[in-house]
């Protein structure tokens, strides 16, 4: 959580420079080549491409909607708006009475997040619209992540989701910024760094996680994220929550905790 968070926070100080589109390419795109290169998918093709390319998608979706949100709201805020993606996806999981509970609790904190009197100084509507798409996008890579594993093994999958998910992005990158400023070795060396931080490195460590702990410890240690991401937001961006953001997002992680702790299956973080 920390390696990705600092490189969410690394990515929203390239935003200015290369706009969120450029961000997203780059950091989905180097990191696709990265994992390639260490996971070496064509080794195992796939059974079926379609899961892949709908697999792949949804991830570069979610990379592009979450850092147009990164454009206008906090860092802490993105994320907790966002976890109401994996949060649904464990709420209705099962159908126990008190999954309904958690998510009400996690609707109480949302509506503490919403820009919903828009003549307050709340956070951005365009932005909150971007990170509840990334959210659903979170969702649906989720239940996608889940099917693909029974047609390939998880790490191939991840690696030939990863070369489609960058095209994703590209479009809208290249509709901004030029190619030049793309490939312009400052803009690379940072998209690096955060491929490395917000893809490479959690993903590994997620792996040697679940072996080594049971999923639904781990699906509540990843319901401390909106924390660690407002901390993040903190430290390296300078940015800071008024009281009731604050209190919104413990409302959020405490719901994501109570699902996850409860929910058949526990959801893992993707």
């Amino acid at each position: 959580m920390a390696s990705f968070q600092a490189g969410a926070s690394i990515a929203k100080t390239l935003i200015p420079k290369i706009g969120a589109p450029g961000t997203a390419a780059l950091r989905v795109g180097l990191g696709a080549l990265i994992v390639a290169l260490v996971q070496r998918p064509w080794r195992t093709m796939p059974r079926s491409w379609r899961s892949i390319l709908v697999y792949g998608l949804s991830l570069g979706t979610m990379n592009l909607v979450f850092y147009m949100s990164l454009r206008t709201i906090p860092l802490g805020i993105a994320v907790a708006l966002e976890f109401t993606g994996p949060l649904a996806v464990a709420a209705f999981s099962s159908r126990r009475p008190s999954h309904f509970l958690w998510l009400g609790l996690a609707v109480v904190g949302l509506l503490f997040l919403l820009p919903i009197n828009l003549t307050a100084t709340r956070i951005d509507p365009v932005g909150t619209a971007f990170a509840l798409a990334a959210g659903a996008c979170w969702a649906v890579y989720i239940v996608l992540a889940q099917r693909a594993t029974r047609i390939f093994d998880g790490s191939t999958g991840l690696a030939l989701a990863a070369a489609v998910a960058w095209l994703m992005p590209l479009a809208p990158a290249l509709s901004e910024t030029s190619p030049g400023d793309l490939l312009a070795p400052g803009a690379l060396a940072v998209g690096l760094a955060v491929a490395v931080l917000s893809s490479v490195i959690p993903y590994s460590l997620e792996s040697e996680s679940l072996r080594r702990m049971p999923a639904n410890v781990f699906g509540v240690l990843m319901s401390l994220e909106p924390a660690v991401a407002a901390l993040a937001g903190f430290v390296v961006l300078g940015q800071r929550l008024s009281a009731r953001d604050v209190v919104a997002i413990a409302l959020v992680i405490a719901a994501s905790i109570g699902v996850t702790r409860t929910a058949t299956p526990p959801v893992v973080d993707a």
